[in-house]
């Protein structure tokens, strides 16, 4: 009880009491007054409390993930954009964040090749009466005073001598480059990298599987991939037509994001990814396994040609070689995914979804003759 009344009596000096000078301060006073057993960690703690010492004040360190490692990993590459301020949150239970983008991957393909379908039969109505449309066009404009140096005639005559592929395609591209001028805006930075970029980690699991596919950090990316994509335009379009193969390419940037989240789950390497590489390896297999006969050549190496089979066979190794070893600078799961969806198509998919699309179309050509009379009063 003695040792108490010394304890308070140390405790007091600080408000109403103050050494003179050389003497000890109160931490030391009250310490050699204190007994020895009892100057411990947490004794000394409380003495230095009382007397003034001022516990520092605990630094707030912003969230990070489990997945440092491997955000390190994308931040060396040029075609990711940095992501060290932002927090990815992997689930404790990987297996059931595919659920959601597996259901989402499959409805998605579904809706595409339906869409497909009715937009094929609503274009074959209207090239009808575009034809009749078309002769009277012809016909005013032999009538009408030509306009010299018309900018809108000088469009239009170079649209009217792109084929039908690289007219299909000339939307896909400007949309990526508006996508790529998103990226150049500091104030849409975090959304454009939470919707934009596809990581099983993320908040937002499916969105970004078909966003992401429109969507690049890196010039030299969107240059690469829009390039190979206009140089097979023409090639994938005259095989599948206009309607079905907007529905591969929607349906393959989803397939190769989903492949590439169960890559990303089964051996723990999270990171973003992004591109329209995965869409564009379905394009190019497509047509290495239509033709596998076909030359190719490099663009920079124009004078070294190869079989588009042997092509796509190397390209499959180099991704299977990169997914296995985890390389880090592409996305080797999209890739190997967009691939396989290709082949996969080509050989099975067009005989088993495209050709069975005649129930679809009778009900949607019943709904547009039907429709109108039922919707209309009678008499």
């Amino acid at each position: 009880m003695a040792w108490r009344g010394w304890a308070h009596r140390g405790w007091g000096c600080r408000q109403a009491w103050a050494p003179p000078a050389g003497s000890r301060s109160c931490g030391e006073l009250t310490a050699g007054l204190a007994p020895p057993r009892l100057l411990g960690r947490r004794f000394n703690f409380f003495i230095q409390q009382k007397c003034g010492f001022r516990k520092a004040p605990r630094k707030v360190e912003p969230r990070r993930s489990d997945t440092g490692r491997s955000s390190e990993a994308y931040k060396r590459s040029a075609l990711i954009p940095p992501v060290e301020e932002t927090a990815f949150y992997p689930s404790p239970y990987p297996i059931r964040t595919l659920i959601k983008p597996l259901f989402f991957t499959v409805g998605f393909t579904g809706c595409a090749f339906g869409s497909a379908a009715i937009w094929q039969y609503e274009s074959l109505k209207s090239r009808v009466q575009s034809y009749f449309d078309g002769i009277k066009a012809d016909w005013l404009d032999s009538i009408r005073p030509q306009k010299e140096g018309d900018f809108r005639k000088e469009i239009n005559k170079w649209w009217n001598n792109l084929s039908d592929g690289q007219r299909t395609v000339t939307g896909i591209i400007a949309a990526n480059v508006f996508v790529f001028c998103l990226w150049r805006v500091p104030s849409l930075q975090r959304t454009m990298i939470r919707y934009f970029t596809s990581n099983p980690a993320s908040k937002v699991l499916c969105a970004p599987m078909l966003l992401s596919t429109f969507s690049h950090f890196s010039l030299f990316h969107m240059a690469a991939n829009m390039y190979v994509l206009w140089s097979f335009s023409s090639s994938i379009v005259n095989i599948l037509g206009q309607e079905q193969f907007m529905a591969v390419y929607l349906s393959a940037g989803v397939i190769s994001n989903f492949v590439s989240y169960v890559c990303k789950v089964a051996t723990g390497r999270y990171g973003p990814s992004l591109g329209a590489s995965g869409a564009i390896m379905t394009v190019l297999a497509a047509v290495c396994t239509k033709i596998p006969e076909g030359r190719l050549a490099i663009i920079f190496l124009p004078m070294f040609t190869f079989t588009a089979g042997n092509a796509l066979k190397a390209i499959i190794a180099m991704d299977t070689a990169g997914m296995i070893l985890g390389w880090k600078f592409f996305d080797h799961a999209a890739h190997l995914g967009g691939a396989l969806f290709g082949i996969w198509y080509i050989t099975y998919g067009h005989e088993l979804i495209w050709k069975n699309r005649e129930p679809l179309v009778k009900i949607w050509h019943e709904m547009r003759t039907n429709g109108p009379r039922k919707g209309g009063g009678s008499k």
